[in-house]
């Protein structure tokens, strides 16, 4: 059974348990098993926190902490100063940091191989597109370029259905262009 864990380094307030959520919702449309859940520490916005999921072909059993993930993405590229987001990945690892930096400053500050580190500008994408600093969305499509974990047009067509509940068709328009954009514009494929 083929398993990848899935781990999110954010801030509270940026949109990673939504992400982790969207991630889960749009995976399960393709046929996979998934788990989507969050690690809180003090609950306060702009407070590190870790988000995860679990996605695989068979059902899952487990219901534990993810501590061996096989992608790391880093909402905020802050908390690379301050928290440990290689902590127990694998050396063949992906990593997806939301930065202007290249691959290659992130690859040398995790200490990891180039070919392993995608960045991709996700706070700048959803100011141009929604006219906010919310990068969650804009890493789901950079995370369906980088790791093909979810099919874009899945993760477009599901995210459309989401958001048209809460959110007026300009937001949900604006989204769509934050992840199609993301998508392209990733960097280190």
């Amino acid at each position: 059974m083929a398993i990848t864990e899935v781990r999110w380094h954010a801030r509270a307030g940026q949109g990673a348990v939504t992400a982790a959520k969207v991630l889960a919702e749009a995976t399960m449309a393709q046929g996979e098993y998934v788990q989507a859940f969050p690690e809180y520490g003090p609950e306060r916005m702009g407070a590190p926190l870790r988000a995860y999921n679990r996605i695989s072909d068979k059902p899952l059993t487990m219901h534990c902490q993810v501590t061996d993930p096989n992608v790391v993405i880093v909402v905020d590229s802050s908390l690379l100063g301050t928290q440990d987001v290689t902590e127990g990945t694998p050396e063949d690892a992906v990593f997806l940091v939301n930065t202007a930096h290249s691959p290659e400053e992130i690859a040398e500050k995790l200490g990891r191989p180039v070919d392993r580190v995608v960045t991709v500008d996700a706070t700048q994408i959803s100011i141009d597109c929604l006219g906010r600093p919310i990068p969650n969305t804009p890493l789901l499509g950079a995370l369906s370029r980088a790791t093909g974990l979810v099919g874009l047009d899945v993760l477009l067509e599901d995210l459309a259905v989401n958001l048209k509940k809460k959110f007026p068709e300009k937001i949900v328009q604006g989204n769509i262009a934050s992840v199609e954009r993301a998508y392209k514009e990733v960097k280190g494929i």
